[in-house]
């Protein structure tokens, strides 16, 4: 009788682990966005509409960058590039700064990460997107509605309309919740 009941048991176990088993194959994974506020469609928007939370960080100069490589804008400005940052060159002193849109660079920074938002594939890194033409990389705007896990660490808490954003380099971002993951949606551009 001991043996029937271990057997019984032993067969109820091995059913309910295999129903287990195939319940977690069937299911599907599906991203899930929330978002935290309800958002107007933002798209473009004027330097002047945006609200600074505080004032914007202190810009440190320094005298020099090591091995700096010279990068030319297609409307003629020189930036310089050194350790994963761009620089422009004021009164003989370097600022790090964000590259504009439109400029192409033949490499792409260390550490960078791929980004995918309806087809489109960027390489992204510290708040900066990159498209690939040819054999050079064009620095992007990213489209509206493209996702990213972690801002760059310059960026600004802006009010726009009266929702709370998050700007960094010219492109706003709105908080959302991916799959119970903290994530920012591009919501728009701001235009000089």
């Amino acid at each position: 009788m001991k043996k029937v009941v271990i057997m019984m048991l032993g067969l109820l176990l091995t059913v309910a682990f295999t129903n287990e088993v195939n319940a977690q194959k069937r299911t599907t994974t599906k991203k899930t966005i929330t978002k935290k506020t309800t958002t107007t469609k933002v798209v473009r928007v004027p330097k002047s509409k945006v609200v600074y939370k505080k004032s914007k960080a202190k810009v440190v100069a320094t005298r020099t960058i090591p091995n700096k490589k010279v990068v030319v804008s297609p409307k003629g400005t020189n930036y310089y590039y050194s350790n994963n940052k761009f620089y422009r060159s004021y009164n003989g002193r370097y600022i790090a700064v964000a590259p504009k849109a439109g400029l192409r660079i033949g490499f792409l920074p260390t550490g960078f990460r791929t980004v995918i938002f309806a087809g489109r594939s960027y390489a992204y890194y510290d708040g900066i997107y990159y498209d690939q033409i040819g054999d050079e990389y064009e620095v992007v705007y990213p489209e509206i509605g493209t996702i990213i896990y972690q801002l760059p660490d310059d960026y600004e808490k802006v009010e726009y309309d009266g929702q709370l954003l998050y700007e960094a380099n010219g492109v706003l971002y709105e908080r959302v919740q991916v799959d119970g993951t903290r994530a920012y949606e591009v919501v728009g551009i701001v235009e000089d």
